[in-house]
């Protein structure tokens, strides 16, 4: 739309890495270059493209140029009902077409797996019981999974049970199952723990037969089994890979963090969490806040990690490990009374107070700077 023809290929261009970013993401289906193209210069009707593709969704926009600046706009589009899902623009200069192209191809990626996923959901909340398959099984456990609480946690699982009653190949549902099996377990949400890590484990290698292709998969496999088991290099090569499939795999970026974080780790978990938060900044921000207080807490930045753990607590006040992890600040600030209370916080949410076997978190001095902090916001002695 710059009025320079000679512009035309860098539009192109651009359209390309969408297509090539959006490809990375497996449980989308994208529609073609050549297709897609065919609609190249026209004023095209919404509904019409998404019939005669076959398409649910329409990702639209524009290139416009001015000296050495480029603006690129997208909009995301139901094809069924011609509502609006998600709309925003990209400024940049053109010094470096190429870097600019892959950076807003990456975020545009980033920011529409979630946007996509979150309207499934809501699409699979609206249809009759009657009608559920495995994907919708999936689809409302995601949902659960989103509200936090522990009998939410443990609604989610029922269902994922029942998904892979359904299809019990179906990976994506069993690598969610053990990320559930991993929440239950740090959170002190379950009656037995050994039972959870053993179930959790065994999920996410099932997952890991069967899917093992899949980013979203390997991004739950990773996290589960670099919690639950003692070999955190195999996890890392696990979510590597997975965003190696799809550098634009926020949900992954944030799992990355979390292992980084376990392997003692904490200025690469930082920039980790920080990576997701830039691709998918209208995520839920309690889980991120939560994430990067914990790795200031390992830098030993504990005014920056008390700050932004306080500002998880207050999107999200039942997840036990925030208060943990804001106890231990406190108490290593000086702030033994302030410590205290988070512990009577934290009471009213599970018995566990001090975990007694804290050993994904792999540098043993790490470990004991948190269970130290803990011991004493408890009164307990070593």
């Amino acid at each position: 739309m710059s009025g320079d023809s000679e512009q035309e290929y860098f539009a192109d261009g651009m359209v390309e890495e969408i297509i090539t970013a959006l490809s990375r993401i497996k449980w989308l289906f994208v529609i073609a270059r050549n297709s897609s193209f065919t609609y190249k210069g026209q004023a095209v009707d919404v509904k019409q493209v998404g019939r005669e593709l076959g398409v649910r969704y329409v990702l639209e926009g524009s290139v416009r140029k001015a000296d050495q600046r480029v603006r690129i706009t997208g909009q995301l589009i139901d094809a069924v009902s011609g509502n609006h899902i998600w709309a925003d623009r990209f400024d940049g200069s053109l010094k470096d077409i190429f870097e600019l192209q892959d950076r807003v191809a990456v975020s545009v990626a980033g920011v529409i797996e979630p946007t996509l996923q979150a309207a499934e959901i809501r699409r699979s909340s609206e249809r009759a019981t009657s009608d559920l398959t495995a994907y919708d099984l999936y689809l409302r456990a995601l949902a659960l999974l989103r509200a936090g609480e522990k009998e939410q946690y443990l609604k989610c699982l029922d269902t994922l049970r029942q998904a892979t009653e359904y299809d019990p190949l179906y990976g994506p549902a069993l690598a969610v199952a053990a990320f559930v099996h991993q929440v239950l377990h740090v959170s002190g949400w379950t009656n037995d723990a050994s039972a959870t890590r053993r179930e959790g484990v065994q999920l996410a290698r099932r997952a890991l037969q069967v899917a093992a292709d899949d980013p979203g998969v390997l991004g739950n496999v990773a996290y589960a089994l670099g919690y639950f088991e003692e070999d955190i290099d195999f996890a890392i090569e696990l979510i590597d890979r997975a965003l190696a499939l799809n550098p634009s795999f926020a949900q992954g970026w944030y799992g990355s963090g979390w292992l980084r974080l376990w392997a003692g780790q904490p200025e690469l978990g930082i920039s980790h969490f920080e990576t997701s938060l830039r691709l998918s900044p209208h995520a839920r921000r309690s889980p991120i806040f939560m994430s990067i207080g914990v790795g200031y807490f390992f830098a030993r930045r504990f005014d920056d990690g008390a700050t932004m753990l306080l500002r998880s607590l207050q999107e999200h006040p039942g997840f036990a490990p925030t208060y943990r992890f804001l106890a231990a600040c406190y108490a290593h600030m000086g702030r033994l009374d302030d410590a205290r209370k988070i512990v009577q916080r934290l009471q009213a949410i599970t018995p566990l107070i001090v975990p007694r076997n804290a050993t994904h978190w792999r540098n043993p001095d790490l470990r004991e700077l948190y269970l130290s902090g803990l011991r004493s916001a408890a009164g307990e002695t070593k």
